[in-house]
């Protein structure tokens, strides 16, 4: 009933050839109770739903196996249903679509002669299935902590009053954990026999002191825990989480359709594109592609033995870190540090003489500025965040008094300082003469062909916008059934 030029036969085989059982755990059925799908082809099936839709949401499944003939084929006639495609993908498919990313794109590459050496890097941030309005912010958690530290000062201090006569005292603090104030609270319930259970509450009751001092430290001890919890959740490198998807951190993106130019929660997607096919994939909570660069290459790492040589990507990526990695790691160097387009498209701003990098050094190799005066050294300064130890030089001018540049030079009355650090300033140097060589050039617009063609296809032509489930490992599931969709939906044309 199937032509013999449908994508549903070349898909079979490509996935006979894999033998993609191996790679599904065994999972032994029970005597009783009706028995399961035949779990090769249910994995047969979700994977060439999501070559043919970009996204195969679980009903558009369910109704395919029951009025597409593609779909009976692979499922031999059998009909699941969208539960079961979820409880499948949920729990079988959840620690092995890495592996089975692997094996798909091994065959693949073999079979098309894909060069793993050229490696173009683009990310997109795609909005999580989350509640727009439910975010938590590090800082007002930080804040609103260090005022409960005030407000829990002020109480120990009226509760020592009323226990002065016993002799017993509360030690205030600057700052207070949980279970230091749990202690606090058993202490003050058993030297003043505080029982709960005879609390009174509502109107025509009044409270004892005792009562009120009580219930307000417990209620203290819960509002600390509550902000010691939130700031465990965010975590040291991340500003934020939403409270409906707690691993998704809000960002700013492209399209703003709520017109208030508001932070949306959403995941930071990353992929390295080899000939149009997606060569690695990897999802992060980061908001700047600067920090994915590493992880996405280790990824690449592992999963094929080597590095890219060439790995091309934007200004996004060009950093003092990134750089000595790939030198680490013997990749050339054709990554767009921020300013490049400034640098290559405004000569005004590159030959600008009293930018610090076109400063003339004299033979002893000082720094001379336009108006023939020396900038000492003062000290050097390290650069915050950097794993490689990365420091700044700063030079001061020796007098900047009477000088008829210094309306251009600078903006302060002060004498002219500038910070350089000549290891990163060889590095552009580097950069700029490696992408403006005809080789660059080719890299340069490949890139914006096939990384940022590939995220075009996927989300326009596709219509994959934004992540259906939560948390960062079902995210992840997610995109790489997306991304093993694309590579055979490519494979296929």
């Amino acid at each position: 009933m199937l032509n013999i030029c449908d994508p549903v036969l070349a898909f079979d085989e490509l996935m006979e050839e894999v033998n993609i059982k191996r790679y599904l755990r065994e999972r032994p059925y029970g005597k009783k109770g009706r028995p399961g799908y035949n779990r090769v082809n249910m994995l047969k099936t979700v994977l060439f739903g999501f070559m043919e839709h970009g996204y195969a949401a679980l009903r558009t499944l369910d109704d395919d196996c029951k009025v597409n003939l593609r779909y009976m084929y692979l499922m031999d006639w059998e009909t699941p249903s969208y539960g079961a495609f979820g409880y499948f993908i949920r729990e079988e498919l959840q620690g092995s679509m890495e592996e089975i990313f692997q094996a798909v794109n091994a065959r693949i590459f073999e079979k098309e002669h894909v060069d793993l050496k050229h490696l173009y890097i683009d990310g997109t941030k795609l909005e999580a299935n989350a509640n727009k309005y439910s975010w938590v912010w590090r800082k007002g958690t930080e804040k609103s902590r260090y005022r409960m530290f005030g407000k829990i000062t002020a109480l120990l201090e009226q509760i020592n009053e009323t226990l002065a006569p016993t002799g017993m005292r509360m030690e205030p603090n600057t700052e207070y954990v949980p279970e230091y104030l749990d202690l606090l609270s058993e202490r003050y319930r058993e030297v003043r026999h505080i029982d709960p259970d005879t609390f009174v509450s509502g109107r025509g009751h009044h409270k004892s002191t005792e009562q009120r001092y009580y219930e307000q430290l417990t209620a203290y001890t819960e509002k600390l825990r509550e902000y010691t919890e939130k700031l465990r959740i965010c975590g040291p490198e991340r500003n934020s989480y939403s409270k409906t998807d707690r691993d998704a951190t809000f960002m700013r993106m492209k399209q703003d359709y709520m017109g208030n130019d508001q932070l949306l929660p959403a995941y930071n997607i990353q992929i390295g594109v080899a000939d149009e096919y997606i060569a690695v994939m990897d999802v992060q909570q980061y908001r700047s592609d600067m920090d994915c660069f590493v992880p996405l290459m280790e990824k690449f790492q592992r999963q094929y033995g080597f590095y890219p040589r060439y790995p091309v990507a934007d200004a996004g990526y060009g950093s003092y870190n990134n750089y000595l990695y790939c030198r680490e790691h013997d990749m050339e160097l054709y990554m767009k540090f921020p300013m490049y387009e400034k640098e290559t498209k405004d000569r005004k701003y590159a030959s600008d003489p009293f930018r610090a990098v076109n400063f003339r050094t004299d033979e002893a190799g000082n720094l001379i500025c336009p108006n023939d005066r020396k900038l000492s050294f003062s000290y050097r300064k390290a650069v915050k965040g950097n794993r490689y130890g990365r420091q700044e030089e700063v030079y001061t001018c020796e007098d900047c008094s009477d000088c008829p540049y210094a309306s251009q030079c600078k903006k302060t009355d002060q004498n002219r300082t500038i910070r350089l650090n000549q290891e990163l300033t060889q590095i552009h140097e580097e950069v700029l003469e490696n992408l403006n060589c005809i080789h660059g050039a080719l890299l340069r617009r490949n890139r914006s062909i096939q990384a940022e063609g590939t995220f075009g296809i996927m989300k326009q032509d596709r219509n994959y916008r934004r992540t259906r489930r939560r948390s960062l490992d079902f995210v992840r599931t997610e995109l790489y059934l997306v991304s093993i969709g694309h590579n055979l939906y490519k494979y296929c044309n």
